[in-house]
């Protein structure tokens, strides 16, 4: 059954009223479970669940709706539980298509995403979000997606490849019902004082009555309340329990969030065990999960489990991924429970604390089970031009990638931007390094290495030259042109004629990931769609990303998940400082400054 196929409540209503009657017999069966009511947080025992038209009819004794064709599967008492629904996360970051991230997500047991396709919609705009929403379609997968708000995040710091407005905000808006809102509102500042295009793109969402998502990094409470008060409903950028229970209070809907590169839970679940609020406005998202974690832990599920481990209910953290997320997307008709009128989206688990589904229905059909997929996926085939995305004038060459001083000084003051290891803030620091024939030199006792971002979406190749502190390198170079938001091409190497080698192979691959040493491939990921997904199977990406992981730790970085934290360098709406084509951005200040002092 596939997306074309999904009927609405209006269309089978009466069917399955006949259907919870005995009157007419279920397609499926579901019988003998512990059911998981998220709305009385109840573990009912020995239930059945009578599903037809791909949503459910009944959920009791449904031995009256079993007829000749119907089709019965035993739970033998394994836990009924409703999908997992993650209200925010980005396909991209999984490095994979919407059709090959929808395998994965689906086997751990997510039947349903709200995706915010921001990055596609840095290098392809609205195009490239329709092509992604489109993809979603005839899936197994529910793909909702949220019309990203902030393209580029920031026009005054930096160069992306498109630029969505408020006109392209209300025409996605209005594509169809899969369209849940508008994507995490990353200008703050705008929301607050009141930019015409930022509070536009909110008020096209309020009128088209969907959710405005949010991302509000600061701890000003007058800020805060600014944000809400101009329409702003949640935010899953919260890292503290205090923030966390400041949001709660002023009404915002509190995404916590737990992915590969940050882990928000252990901290910001503590509103629940510690300080006991309700939690009827939380829920539990992904962000950005990158395909080892799917692979070695999960998805959503991992989230839920989580939040197990931490000391919250699990019925409790099941309603926090299942239908909290659809009462806050204004989908509770439909999606987040196993009760009568809604889709027919069930899990069967051995082990509630586990998380870990043994069967996965979607509609009504079996999508998961026996350890592997049981449907087809539609194929979906990107354009050429998605695929050459790179733009530059010319090869890059070493020399590109030295920063001249300004002082005729042997040793020169620099601004350098400091990675947090499974954040994504980054600290402002600066160092004192040498200078080498009026060029400022890394210094690797210090821990701080060359730093580059080369526009590439425009063709004018422009490049501004860095320093970042934090990763460890001691040889080599890595280059991505995942660079959020922008993605335009970061380069970060002990040397530059390593830098220009990344580089250029990297555009030769269509964009990706690589990792060099001494002029040799380590590791490379290569992503032609946008330079942001790999048209490969999850399988060949997974290995390819291990390859990558392998490379970094050669390079001598020991950092988790070190490439999610650099492509997040050059993102200049995230505190306290990033690198954008255009140069040095102090975020706090949402300015451009000099790296030399």
């Amino acid at each position: 059954m596939t997306r074309h196929h999904r009927k609405s409540l209006v269309e089978v209503k009466e069917h399955l009223a006949q259907v919870a009657l005995g009157k007419k017999p279920a397609d499926l069966v579901v019988k003998n479970g512990k059911l998981i009511n998220v709305f009385t947080k109840e573990i009912l025992d020995g239930k059945d669940i009578a599903v037809s038209e791909g949503r459910i009819a009944f959920v009791g004794d449904a031995k009256h709706t079993i007829g000749e064709g119907t089709r019965v599967i035993d739970a033998d008492g394994r836990y009924l539980v409703p999908g997992l629904l993650d209200g925010h996360m980005h396909v991209e970051s999984t490095m994979l298509s919407v059709t090959e991230f929808s395998k994965a997500a689906l086997a751990k047991g997510t039947t349903a995403v709200f995706m915010d396709p921001h990055e596609m919609a840095n290098v392809f705009g609205l195009e490239g979000v329709r092509m992604m929403h489109d993809e979603g379609k005839n899936l197994p997968l529910k793909v909702f997606t949220t019309i990203p708000s902030c393209v580029p995040a920031t026009e005054e710091l930096e160069d992306a490849g498109a630029s969505l407005g408020v006109k392209e905000i209300k025409e996605g808006l209005n594509w169809d019902e899969r369209v849940a809102g508008l994507g995490e509102v990353m200008n703050f500042p705008g929301v607050v004082f009141g930019d015409e295009k930022t509070t536009g793109e909110i008020s096209e969402t309020i009128l088209a009555g969907k959710a405005v998502t949010g991302h509000f990094p600061s701890t000003d409470e007058k800020m805060l309340q600014a944000y809400i008060a101009a329409g702003v409903t949640s935010c899953h950028e919260t890292v503290t329990k205090e923030d966390g229970l400041e949001k709660l209070r002023a009404g915002l809907h509190l995404m916590i969030r737990e992915g590969s590169a940050w882990h928000d839970v252990k901290e910001v679940i503590k509103v629940v065990t510690e300080d006991h609020v309700c939690t009827d406005n939380i829920s539990l998202v992904t962000d950005d999960v990158y395909p080892q974690t799917l692979v070695d832990k999960g998805h959503l599920n991992h989230v839920v489990r989580r939040a197990i481990e931490e000391g919250v209910d699990p019925i409790v953290a099941v309603q926090m991924a299942t239908i909290n997320v659809a009462r806050y997307f204004h989908m509770e008709k439909d999606l987040g429970s196993l009760t009568p009128g809604k889709c027919a989206d069930i899990l069967l688990m051995d082990n509630l604390e586990k998380m870990v589904p043994s069967t996965v229905i979607t509609d009504g059909q079996i999508v998961y089970a026996d350890g592997g997929l049981q449907v087809e996926f539609e194929r979906y085939d990107y354009p050429e031009k998605v695929k050459n995305s790179i733009r530059l004038p010319r090869q890059l060459a070493s020399e590109d990638f030295l920063l001249k001083s300004k002082h005729d000084k042997p040793v020169t003051k620099v601004n350098v931007i400091h990675a947090i290891e499974n954040s994504a803030r980054t600290a402002k620091m600066t160092a004192d390094l040498p200078v080498e024939e009026g060029v400022i030199q890394p210094d690797l006792e210090q821990d701080i290495v060359r730093l580059a971002c080369i526009e590439r979406h425009n063709g004018t190749g422009q490049i501004s030259n860095n320093f970042v502190h934090g990763f460890q390198l001691n040889r080599g170079a890595v280059a991505s042109t995942v660079a959020h938001d922008s993605h335009n091409l970061i380069v970060m190497g002990t040397n530059e004629e390593d830098m220009a080698f990344a580089a250029n192979e990297l555009v030769k691959m269509g964009g990706g990931m690589i990792v060099v040493n001494n002029g040799q491939i380590l590791g490379k990921v290569a992503m032609p769609i946008a330079g942001l997904m790999s048209d490969q199977p999850l399988d060949v990406v997974v290995k390819e990303v291990q390859e990558l992981e392998a490379g970094w730790k050669e390079l001598g970085c020991p950092l988790n998940a070190p490439f999610m934290t650099f492509s997040l360098i050059a993102l200049p709406v995230i505190p306290e400082i990033r690198i954008t084509n255009r140069g040095l951005a102090d975020v706090t200040e949402f300015k451009l400054i000099e790296t030399e002092l």
